[in-house]
């Protein structure tokens, strides 16, 4: 529907009751891969440039020469969430849900590598955005 965007986001206020951080891998999974709703190609502008063109960021949600280079390299056949977990890593040892994903290979963030076969390089390349940026 072009007058419908993706967006779902909490910030991370209610860590502790639930976690949304699955909808666009569920989105991907389910609605083009399962119930070819959308192609990739479509189901991915809809969840990159579409959001960020909505928002006025020019830079981003595409893969073009000088834009932010964010990237997921997955393997849309073994995309799949298993079930969330509860983690004690905030402060104080208070617990928050953690979803994992399969079948993303590679996160990209600025150009720089940031998972690699689901496991964290390091690498902190990314930035909060705020709506003063666009």
């Amino acid at each position: 529907d072009p007058v419908t965007i993706m967006g779902l986001a909490d910030a991370g206020a209610h860590a502790t009751q639930i976690m949304d951080a699955s909808q666009p891998t569920y989105f991907l999974a389910h609605w083009v891969r399962d119930e070819g709703l959308l192609s990739i190609e479509a189901g991915v502008h809809a969840l990159t440039a579409d959001t960020a063109g909505f928002i006025g960021y020019t830079d981003r949600g595409t893969v073009t020469e000088g834009a932010f280079a964010d990237l997921n390299v997955l393997d849309l056949d073994a995309l799949s969430l298993p079930v969330p977990e509860i983690v004690h890593d905030f402060p104080g040892g208070a617990p928050r849900f953690v979803q994992r994903a399969e079948g993303i290979e590679h996160t990209i963030v600025n150009g720089r590598p940031f998972m690699e076969g689901g496991s964290h390089t390091g690498e902190l390349a990314g930035r909060i955005l705020r709506s003063t940026d666009a």
